[in-house]
This record gives C-alpha cells, sequence and structure tokens, in this order.
C-alpha cells in the first residue's frame, strides 16, 4: 500500500510540474516561425572578426585549463579531510565535507560575480570560480574514490606500522588514482563548458564576444561564436573520452 501511494504521490508530483512550469505543445509549435527567423538570421556566419574570436577562444580553454588543473589539486586535500577513515576528526570530516558542498550548491555564475567584484573584470576572476567550481566537484568523487578503495594494502601497511600519512600516499591514493583521472577529465569538460557562460558576467574568455555580438543583434557573428564554441568543447569531449578510454583499458 505504502508503495502505491508513494506512485501516486511521484505522479502527482510530476503533473504538477508541469502545470507549474506552463507546459504548452501548442505554444511551442506557435513560436516555430519565430525560431525559423531567429535562426535564419544566423546565416551565413561572419568571419569579419575571426581573429579575435579565436584569441578569445583560446582564452577560454585557457582557463578551463587552469581552473582545472589549480581545482584537482586542492580538492585532493579536501577529499582526504571529508572522507570517513581518512579524516583526522568527526569534526573536520563534516566542516570539510560542508565546504565542498557549499562550493558544489553555489551556481558558477555566482561564484564569477563574487570574483568579478573581487579582482576585477577579466579572465582571472573566471579563473577563479572555475577553481572553486572544480574543488566543489572533485572533492565529493575523489572522497567517494578514496573509501571505496582496496582497504587490504592499507590494512598490510597499518599492521607494519605506517603512519596515515604514508598509507594515504603508497595504498589510498594509487588505489584512487584511476577513478580520480577519469574524474579530473569529466570536470575539464565541465569547466570548458562553463568558462562561455562565465564570460557573460564579465569573467573573461569568448562568452563576452558572445554577449557583445547577442547585445548588438549581430547574429551572424554570434553564430561564429557558438561554432567555435561548438568545435573547442567537441574536441575536449573527444580528447577527454580517448584518455580516460585508455584508463579503463
Amino acid at each position: 500500500m505504502l508503495a502505491f501511494l508513494l506512485w501516486v504521490a511521484a505522479l502527482a508530483l510530476v503533473v504538477s510540474s508541469f502545470n507549474g512550469v506552463g507546459f504548452s505543445a501548442a505554444e511551442f509549435v506557435k513560436g516555430l516561425p519565430q525560431m525559423g527567423r531567429f535562426a535564419a538570421g544566423l546565416f551565413p556566419p561572419s568571419l569579419d572578426r575571426i581573429e579575435p574570436v579565436l584569441w578569445s577562444l583560446l582564452e577560454t580553454f585557457q582557463m578551463a585549463i587552469a581552473g582545472t588543473v589549480i581545482g584537482v589539486i586542492l580538492s585532493v586535500p579536501f577529499a582526504i579531510l571529508s572522507a570517513r577513515r581518512l579524516s583526522p576528526h568527526p569534526v573536520v570530516q563534516w566542516l570539510a565535507r560542508a565546504l565542498v558542498s557549499l562550493f558544489r550548491t553555489v551556481p558558477d555564475l555566482i561564484w564569477a560575480l563574487f570574483f568579478v567584484v573581487t579582482v576585477g573584470l577579466g579572465p582571472f576572476a573566471g579563473t577563479l570560480a572555475l577553481i572553486v567550481d572544480t574543488v566543489g566537484f572533485c572533492g565529493r568523487f575523489f572522497a567517494e574514490a578514496m573509501e571505496e578503495a582496496d582497504r587490504g594494502p592499507q590494512e598490510a601497511l597499518s599492521a607494519l606500522g605506517a603512519r596515515k600519512g604514508a598509507i594515504i600516499a603508497c595504498a589510498v591514493l594509487p588505489a584512487a588514482l584511476p577513478s580520480m583521472i577519469a574524474t579530473s577529465l569529466f570536470s575539464l569538460e565541465k569547466a570548458t563548458r562553463s568558462s562561455v557562460v562565465l564570460g557573460l558576467v564579465g569573467a573573461g574568455g569568448i562568452g563576452m564576444e558572445l554577449e557583445v555580438a547577442l547585445t548588438f543583434f549581430n547574429y551572424p557573428e554570434a553564430a561564429t561564436i557558438i561554432l567555435a564554441i561548438f568545435v573547442l568543447v567537441l574536441i575536449v569531449e573527444q580528447l577527454s573520452g580517448m584518455f580516460r578510454r585508455r584508463i579503463i583499458t
């Protein structure tokens, strides 16, 4: 009976969600001509400012790389402090997990606005936002990978009198490393996509170029920027997937 009531409640929640957001297939079909006119305005893409667009694209990728690398490095101590069997004290574990959850919960756009106010407009603010976002993402999954690591080598080192630091360095991290590398590559993909959006709030990168193009209704240039972003994200995802497959096999 309880299971039936839960299914009914879940179905009611789904139906109320569709009603709450005003979902209407008729309105969507009605708006298709406007969508077509907007799409038609994007073509043909303009190459008049292709050089600054490519430089901004490079800046976006640099932001993603720098933010991911620093974020991954900082995620390791956060993960150690968050892991149940590795944290020095339950209070420390709770505080570390709470901080990582805070980093992950607050949207990266909010972090970008915070750092724009702190250090000014430009890619540095965006990179700082990506660092915080990466710590929130990787810190959680690194901790889970460390908790799931094979306990056999850890117990053997402990029986030999090894200290916790040596156990972490020689048993926990090597066992969790493949999962951590895969998570880091996912984080790079995520940072590449996020860095595009951060530019919309002045945090550097190609997002600023896209905002200017859309503000001045320069849709052909906006199309060029969107295509450039698509190519960058596709390349990063393909390379990341290739490296992950190599790690798994």
